[in-house]
């Protein structure tokens, strides 16, 4: 029995799973305004390994959300699998957070677009296939009316960018799944698995987080 740790951290949901041979079998989340992931990730992470009755021996490896997402919450998760990789010498597992997103939607035809928010009218996003095969590689974009204007088949939209994006997207065959907020630990629990099973890690002293454009820090006027 193969079972690995997932953490989810690049958004407001933080988020934990354990998974027994790409199965969930538990899963702790919350997704508070506040961004609450450096008081939560290690809590939820000691109450699902006691809830799956298993404790850290037991794990075979850490899976973490690379991003795109929220640096602070990216760096948390990234710490933290890190930190219990190189304790407790298993290997690190990293898996596109934007393909965490699309996997919560079940679709038979059309296009997923899993978008994040990036402030303003930026976002960050990808498409992929009902199979979760990338149509097209992540990027920061800027949405317009223009957006997705060459894609004729139905384009499914997921992840929490729907309300300040809905009114410039309106074409047709543009659909919001608005249900679809965040991305989840539950959700990577098979993502992670098919990784592990082909040895795709990643070096636990030198991965950094896909933060996709700079992160600026700004100063208040005086």
């Amino acid at each position: 029995m193969n079972y690995i740790l997932n953490i989810e951290t690049a958004t407001k949901n933080c988020s934990v799973s354990i998974a027994k041979d790409g199965k969930t079998i538990v899963c702790n989340e919350i997704a508070e305004e506040g961004y609450s992931h450096a008081e939560r990730l290690h809590v939820f992470i000691e109450q699902s390994l006691k809830e799956a009755a298993i404790s850290y021996s037991h794990l075979v490896a850490v899976a973490v959300s690379q991003g795109p997402g929220s640096y602070t919450g990216l760096r948390i998760g990234v710490s933290a699998a890190k930190g219990l990789c190189y304790a407790l010498g298993i290997p690190l597992i990293a898996v596109d957070t934007l393909k965490v997103l699309a996997a919560q939607a079940t679709i038979t035809s059309g296009l997923l677009v899993p978008m994040l928010d990036a402030r303003r009218m930026e976002v960050y996003s990808a498409l992929f296939t009902p199979n979760l095969d990338s149509r097209r590689e992540v990027q920061a974009e800027v949405i317009t009316e223009d957006s997705f204007k060459d894609f004729q088949e139905d384009l499914y939209f997921v992840g929490d960018c729907a309300e300040k994006c809905k009114s410039t997207l309106s074409k047709d065959n543009f659909i919001f799944l608005e249900d679809i907020k965040y991305p989840s630990a539950n959700q990577m629990s098979l993502l992670s698995y098919e990784k592990f099973k082909i040895s795709d890690t990643v070096d636990v002293a030198y991965f950094e987080p896909y933060y996709l454009k700079d992160f600026m820090i700004t100063t208040a006027k005086k």
